[in-house]
């Protein structure tokens, strides 16, 4: 459709509803739907012979914006005629409007409806107006064609041309004979040049200068402006008009040419020079304002055109015109003012006033207006302003008239600003008007201020708009603390308020009295001073611990006058003395109302809870009083009990408030200043509202009371003291202390007296306090220490002072004690770097939260008596520290020695520390141990050991050599793993792996698995005894706990180093018989425990600390242990006992031999090695050239079963020269060939027979002496001797003791499980059993006794059988060995995986060989090759992934009903990562597959169960299994291995898998169990692997041994 061109909208007469007219807004061929046109269109055939539609249309859009603007016309015109209507005309008016809009918008509804079905009308026009085109044109061109023939060609002629004129217009280009008239009437004359006009302006510029000067002009219309040929006159803030004459003669009158009125409405927004045609506007004095909108002119046009012909008449009549064109205009414009200020006036009082604060009272339109205000107010003439024009001179501006009279200069600055200003308002008027009023009233009421404040030496300020008069109460005053009063803009009212204090009672009082009766005005004000003064004390009180108070809750009134009902005075309650209250009296001065003065009163007060609660006179004391037993009802009364009066000079300007003199303390004067007066002080300047003097009576008070009470207190303990001072430069206060005593009787007298004291108001903590002396007792099993006389005097002569002060927390913001003790100079030099200059000082601080002073001395005199005890052992090591024999220095340093604390370092770079100092509560010396930054300080283990010695022994110089002795032994064994493992003998109970038991300083016990014991003893020359600590130290019995080890001695042997074990010994010390007991020392420690003596290997070495098996022992064999065996521990064995004599041993001479066989025997004794020669050590790796080396633990009992392993590895006579003064490793075997023994060839032969084999069971008892070196190396995690085993580091005792609790563990199996037969074997340490068809034996590699080892053999068939059975290859024989070795009996030592490979072991050899197949796979991995995507590894126990079939950390190989249960781990193998090539395993994919075998059917299949929702990878295992045994499993061939290599080379993962086929189908699940892996790193770092096609090998036949059916073996990988 072709769109409609839009119409010219329709004036606004041919609208309908305009004029009476009901006809609708429409066009005719929309209304009527004739075909016909309208006739008066007269376009219509226009428009069909274009194409366009046959009637006249008109956008529906069009149409709506016609109606709106129709309506929006009218309702314009309507809001500007109802103003000036009545109210009935409004309302008709009003509903004439509504009907016409609702019925023209019903029609465009109407309309509307309609025009949703006009689609189709529209096309059906179009088609016909298109029909009627064609045959109109069809008609047409007939009927002119034949008129042409019939008319036109009849009477064509051909004109005759009029060639002159054609001739003319060829030739010049113009034509000249036309007539003359049409040049005369139609064409116009040539305008006048620029220069002609300007000259005709400039001449007409001194036309109007000549006759403004020759004329009469009034003084209004001074100022103009003459330009362009006019004249232009403004008159400010009224009008502006511009006037020309329109010649030089002075007859002619003058023009009018332009009116513009400069009356502006700029509140309401009205402006002058902008005019809008209107019709119907009368103009009269009342309408003179013809819009109050926004932007709108203030005067219509129609006025100004009717005043602009107004003034035009009278130009022309008036001779002097000039004087009538100012008088019409100023009288118009003073009315449009005064119309002005009363719309204004109307609209304010309906807004934002109402009738009571402004009202018209009267206007005249021209004339004046007369507006009121401050009705409120009582006042014969009342508050009203006049604004008129004056009469007696037309010329003047508005004149403001005030009632009652304002000054003259005020009435015209109001004027000024609000009449004669560009801003015309009456807002203005009034507001200015209010403040001149406003000030006049706040002047007045100020004079009667200054009336009764005469004496008063303050100043009153009156300023601000509005007006705001402050007045000052107390002086000095803040101005937030003034009383602001001003007078209330709408009311005229006084309002008075006090800024810092809205909430005051007292400023509604005193603002009726200001309105009102002004007598009570003075009281009101004093008033006001003390309420005021109650806020500032509390303002002051606000940072301070305290509270103030007006009133305090007596029973009965208390008689001093002071305290009687007022309110001049305060309280403040101390908060942390609930039992003294300060009173504060306020006064004003006599001589200056203004200024206060305070009165300090301090009372006793005590609290009850009824007036028969008697009160005790202890509260008259400074001292808190004891704490009162509970009661239920609270005491919440108060009683006054005593009144102290404080002189406040006196208080306040004590020597914490004045200095004497200006000049720093830290300056000196000079000369010339020393006779000169001193300079006043400068005043400190506080802010106003804080009281100086409260709050240095309050700080005095909370200060002073506390020393008041320790005073008190430390002269009821008898200590002296020279009473509180006030320290130099008033710095702070200070209670000297001239003396303390002697700790002693006294402290624990004092204790047991506080005890008492506390267990008669509580008696329930009596039975506790006895608890607590009697554990006292019993932990502390020493007596205090005894202070000599000279050590008392030396400790009394380095005190220089004792000083008590008082703190605050910054932390905890909590008064605290601070007592500083000032000494000379310590006896111990320390390397600290704050301890170098000779005055110590040592700081103890005390809380005062708790309010008992007694505990407070008391915690001192336990603190004083800490530095005492401590300095009775520091001031005998300091001399023995000086001694060079004892080498203290080389041992040990001191890090720092503070009188509290001794800190001692030592060790190889004295980096680890010990601190030394005295506890109270367990009446003795506690010691703390701290590692360093690369060391741990392990003498952590046996603190109270230390602990006890020292208390015993009192010596520092014995716990230095100690600390010095055994810190490398002690660092060594800390390196030893401490933590718990699970299943051990249980998966789910956790086991220590190390336990260390301290027995003494120099006596250890360390427990494996709570299995088997070591005790190890700490002796001199760097020397530490280890023997089996389950052999018991008192009897020929084992000690229940524990196991003995069997094969120790052997181990320890290996590190022995002969040259340092014999370092200091005689000749003669191995004559003693051989015995597991007795063989230790009287202590079992370093040399220096006991006592300073001679004769020993040690300066410290003495009687009863001398070395092993000394000669000079004591006869007694078993002395009482240190400490007595614990029932309730059954891993603390005894204390081992002090006395170390043998039996048999002899008199204890020096010619007699008392030899201690716990170390190994010197060069001249027989050796303890069965063999002649000893083991080589892990000090020495090389091997012995005379060794015979067994590739493995194949070879090493085959040789020969008659000898002993160690025959094999040890020749028969090598020996090595001893160096008994320096330690060094031990020489390799056979290192000196020369040496030669001092015995002869015979000792060889003796030494069988005189010393014991190392591994018989009750060797281990036997002490074994190792060197420091040695013990480190034992200790410390080492890499597996095996390099085939990839596990983490771990020491060698920790792998031998691991290795000898598998092999027990084995033993045990062995006894347990009926399917294996032990067989008795003559070595010693070798398990050896058989299980069908195959002999096992397990023995320890007696190389370096850190690893099992497993040999298999075949046994001989029975001669009975005729059929021979299935036998194993010797490489699957090996690769069990193998497997055994790095998978079984390897770290972790896990009993339960020994049950795995035993079950493994026992069962049918055929399918013992599939098992050997997956190991070989596990082991080998290079076999396989890229057609395998897992890696497959056998589980021993039970791993946490799995489905719990069976209990975590169990074995996971289970046998029953023909069936076999066991566990896979298979992980995928990434793409493209080949043999050797780089592997992830830590993102790998890893399940835990639990697999059964059914021995009778040979199916091999997932252990799945019902109900168990599986991974999709599970679910494809389970199908290549069953798939597996459904079409590729044969009856004479176990199943086992095929299934699992097919397994692992087709088993895909869930996003491998292709999509199955519709009509496939899955068997149901065949087992019990189903198990899910998790994502994994796999445990052993695998390569992909081979696939190993199955083949069917071996003799066949129904049964096998066992009864088991016979199957054919799976071959192994490439032999």
């Amino acid at each position: 459709m072709a769109p409609t061109p839009l119409p010219l909208p329709l004036p606004l007469e041919q609208m309908p509803g305009v004029g009476g007219g009901g006809g609708a807004y429409l066009p005719a061929g929309q209304v009527n739907m004739s075909p016909r046109p309208s006739p008066m269109l007269g376009s219509n055939c226009h428009a069909l012979q274009e194409g366009g539609p046959r009637i006249n249309t008109m956008s529906m859009s069009v149409l709506i914006d016609f109606i709106i603007q129709r309506t929006y016309h009218e309702l314009t015109v309507l809001a500007e005629l109802l103003p000036r209507k009545s109210d009935m005309e409004r309302k008709i008016e009003i509903y004439d409007y509504a009907a016409r809009t609702r019925h023209l918008f019903t029609r465009l509804n109407a309309l509307v409806k309609w025009g949703n079905s006009v689609s189709k009308v529209d096309k059906s026009s179009q088609i016909m107006s298109f029909l009627d085109k064609q045959n109109m044109l069809f008609v047409e061109t007939a009927d002119m064609l034949a008129r042409m023939s019939r008319e036109t060609l009849v009477r064509a002629r051909l004109p005759n041309f009029h060639i002159p004129a054609a001739v003319e217009v060829l030739t010049t280009g113009t034509y000249n004979r036309l007539p003359t008239c049409i040049r005369e009437r139609i064409v116009p004359a040539d305008a006048i040049t620029p220069a002609e006009k300007r000259q005709t302006l400039m001449r007409l510029n001194q036309v109007i200068q000549h006759r403004l000067v020759t004329g009469k002009l009034l003084p209004q219309m001074r100022e103009f402006r003459i330009r362009n040929g006019r004249v232009t006159f403004e008159v400010k803030h009224e009008f502006s008009v511009a006037l020309t004459v329109m010649g030089d003669s002075a007859n002619v009158p003058w023009r009018l040419l332009d009116i513009d009125v400069l009356v502006e409405d700029k509140e309401t927004g009205g402006e002058q020079g902008q005019h809008r045609p209107s019709e119907g506007i009368p103009i009269s004095n009342s309408a003179l304002l013809w819009s109050p909108l926004d932007g709108k002119s203030l005067v219509h046009p129609l006025q100004v055109n009717y005043i602009h012909q107004l003034i035009q008449a009278r130009l022309v009549e008036n001779p002097n015109a000039l004087s009538e064109v100012y008088n019409c205009l100023h009288y118009f414009c003073q009315s449009l003012q005064l119309e002005v200020l009363y719309t204004q006036t109307l609209r304010l009082n309906y807004d934002r006033l109402d009738e009571n604060n402004i009202t018209v009272e009267e206007y005249v339109p021209g004339v004046r207006l007369t507006v009121s205000y401050w009705r409120d107010l009582k006042s014969e003439l009342g508050y009203r302003l006049t604004v008129q024009s004056d009469p007696s001179e037309i010329g003047r501006p508005l004149a403001v008239v005030h009632v009652p009279s304002l000054g003259a200069k005020e009435s015209a600055d109001v004027a000024d600003r609000a009449v004669r200003s560009e801003h015309l308002s009456m807002e203005r008027l009034i507001v200015h008007t209010v403040y001149i009023r406003s000030v006049s009233r706040l002047s007045d009421l100020k004079l009667e201020f200054q009336a009764f404040l005469k004496d008063v030496d303050c100043e009153f300020n009156l300023q601000g708009t509005p007006a705001i008069l402050t007045v000052p109460v107390l002086s000095p005053c803040l101005r937030a603390e003034q009383i602001h009063i001003t007078i209330d803009t709408h009311t005229g009212m006084f309002r008075c308020h006090v800024p810092k204090h809205l909430d005051c009672p007292i400023t509604d009082e005193m603002q009726e009295c200001l309105n009102g009766d002004r007598g009570k005005l003075p009281a009101l004000l004093s008033e006001l001073r003390f309420w005021i003064t109650h806020r500032r004390c509390e303002k002051t009180l606000q940072h301070l611990p305290a509270t103030a108070t007006e009133t305090l809750p007596f029973l009965s009134q208390p008689e001093q006058e002071l305290l009687q009902p007022g309110r001049h005075k305060i309280y403040v309650k101390l908060h942390r003395h609930p039992n003294i209250v300060l009173v504060v009296q306020l006064k004003e001065k006599t001589t200056m109302p203004n200024e206060m003065e305070y009165t300090f009163h301090l009372g006793f007060v005590a609290f009850q809870k009824d007036e028969a609660d008697v009160i005790d006179d202890s509260s008259k004391q400074l001292v808190s009083v004891m704490a009162q037993p509970h009661s239920d009802i609270p005491r919440c009364y108060t009683k006054l009990m005593r009144l102290i009066e404080f002189d406040t000079f006196v208080a306040t300007h004590g020597p914490g408030t004045e200095v004497d003199a200006d000049v720093s303390p830290h300056k000196r004067k000079s000369n010339g200043d020393l006779l000169a007066p001193p300079a006043k002080q400068q005043k400190t300047i506080f802010p106003a509202y804080f009281i100086p003097e409260l709050a240095h009576v309050v700080a005095m008070c909370d200060e002073k009371i506390p020393f008041m009470n320790l005073a008190q207190t430390l002269s009821k303990h008898n200590i002296p003291h020279s009473g509180l001072q006030v320290e130099a430069n008033a710095t702070s206060l200070v209670l000297k202390i001239l003396a303390l005593p002697q700790p002693g009787k006294t402290v624990f007298a004092h204790q047991q007296q506080h005890q008492q004291q506390h267990s008669q108001h509580q008696p329930g903590s009596a039975a506790a306090a006895a608890a607590a002396s009697a554990d006292s007792k019993t932990t502390g099993a020493s007596a205090l220490p005894t202070i000599e006389p000279h050590v008392w005097d030396d400790l009394m002569r380095r005190v220089l002072s004792i000083s008590v002060r008082s703190q605050t927390n910054k932390n905890s913001q909590v008064r605290i004690w601070v007592v500083e003790f000032v000494f000379y100079s310590t006896p111990l030099q320390s390397t600290h770097q704050k301890e170098q200059g000779s005055r110590r000082t040592v700081y103890l601080t005390y809380e005062q939260a708790t309010h008992d002073f007694s505990k407070t001395v008391e915690d001192l005199l336990n603190d004083w008596s800490k530095i005492v005890y401590l300095y009775t052992l520091v001031h005998d090591f300091a001399e023995q520290l000086k001694n060079k024999r004892l080498s203290l220095c080389d041992m040990l340093v001191v890090k720092s020695y503070s009188y509290m604390n001794l800190l001692l370092g030592y060790g190889p770079k004295k980096e680890v520390s010990c601190n030394i100092y005295w506890s109270v509560q367990s009446h003795g010396f506690r010691l703390t141990f701290v590692g360093g930054m690369s060391a741990v300080n392990a003498h952590s283990t046996m603190r109270d050991q230390l602990a006890q010695h020292l208390n015993q022994q009192h010596s520092l110089t014995q716990i230095a050599q100690i600390l010095h002795e055994t810190y490398n032994p002690l660092s060594s064994i800390a390196k030893l793993p401490v933590l718990p493992f699970l299943g051990i003998p249980r998966p789910q109970v956790p086991v220590l792996s190390f336990c260390m038991l301290a027995q003494s300083p120099c006596l250890m016990r360390l427990t494996y698995q709570a299995v088997y014991c070591l005790e190890l003893r700490f002796r001199a020359n760097r020397l530490v005894s280890i023997r089996d600590g389950a052999s018991s130290r008192f009897e020929r019995n084992v000690v229940e706990e524990f196991t003995p080890i069997q094969g120790l001695k052997a181990f320890l042997s290996k590190y022995v180093d002969e040259s340092a074990a014999y370092r200091g010994r005689a000749a003669h010390e191995d004559d003693n018989p051989l015995s597991p007991m007795g063989m230790e020392d009287n202590f079992g420690g370093p040399s220096s425990v006991t006592g300073v003596g001679a004769g020993g290997s040690s300066p410290f070495l003495g009687t009863g600390m001398r070395g092993p098996q000394s000669p000079r022992d004591s006869g007694l064999r078993f002395p009482a242990p240190h400490t007595p065996p614990s029932s309730s521990n059954p891993h603390t064995p005894a204390s081992p006992h002090p006395s170390a004599g043998g039996g048999g041993g002899g008199s204890g001479g020096q010619g007699h031999g008392n030899f201690n066989l716990t170390s190994p025997p010197a060069p001249h004794m027989p050796h303890p090695s069965p063999s002649g020669l000893m083991p080589s050590s892990p000090l020495n790796p090389q091997p012995s050239p005379h060794m015979v080396h067994s590739p493995g633990p194949n070879t090493l009992y085959m040789q020969s079963h008659q000898d002993s392993p160690l025959t094999a590895m040890s020749p028969a006579n090598n020996n090595w020269p001893g160096s008994p003064s320096m330690p060094r490793p031990s020489p390799r075997p056979g290192q000196s060939p020369e040496h030669k023994s001092t015995g002869g060839g015979t000792q060889g032969a003796d030494r069988v027979g005189s010393r014991v084999t190392l591994n018989r069971p009750w060797a281990g008892a036997v002490p074994t002496m190792l060197t420091h070196e040695a013990l480190e190396t034992l200790c410390r995690p080492s890499p597996h001797p095996n390099k085939d085993i990839n596990v983490p580091d771990m020491s060698p005792l920790e792998r031998f003791l691991g290795c000898v609790y598998m092999r027990r563990q084995l033993h045990r199996n062995i006894q347990s499980e009926e399917a294996l037969t032990a067989l008795n074997s003559t070595e010693p340490g070798v398990v050896l059993f058989k299980v069908d068809g195959l002999q096992c034996q397990v023995v320890l590699n007696q190389m370096h006794m850190q690893t099992l080892h497993l040999k298999i053999s075949q046994l001989s068939p029975m001669p009975d059988k005729l059929t021979p059975p299935f036998q194993l290859s010797p490489d699957d024989l090996l690769v069990l060995e193998q497997y055994f070795d790095t998978r079984v009996a390897a770290p972790p030592y896990r009993p339960n995986s020994l049950h795995s490979i035993c079950r493994l072991l026992n069962l049918p050899a055929q399918v013992l060989k599939d098992f050997v197949q997956i190991m070989r796979l596990e082991l080998k991995p290079e076999l396989g090759g890229d057609q395998l995507k897992w890696t497959v590894q056998m589980c021993m126990r039970m791993p946490p992934s799995a489905v719990p079939i069976v209990p975590i950390g169990n074995a996971c190989v289970v046998l029953g009903r023909m069936k076999i249960l066991f566990f896979l781990q298979i992980t995928r193998i990434h793409y493209g990562g080949g043999v050797g090539g780089p592997k992830d395993w830590k993102d790998s994919p890893s399940l835990v597959l639990p697999i059964v075998y059914d021995i009778q059917t040979n199916i091999t299949q997932l252990a799945e169960r019902n109900g168990q929702v599986t991974s999709p990878t599970m679910t494809a295992a389970s199908t290549l299994l069953r798939r597996f045994a459904e079409f590729n499993a044969q009856q004479n061939q176990c199943s086992l291995f095929p299934a699992i290599t097919d397994l692992l080379t087709n088993l895909q993962l869930a996003t491998e898998m292709p999509q199955p086929p519709p009509n496939q189908s899955i068997g149901p699940p065949v087992g019990v169990g189903v198990g899910v892996g998790v994502v994994g790193s796999s445990p052993n770092p695998m390569m992909p692997m081979q696939q190993l096609q199955p083949q069917q090998v071996g003799p066949q036949g129904p049964v096998g041994p066992g009864g088991y059916p016979q199957m054919g073996p799976n071959p192994g990988g490439p032999q």
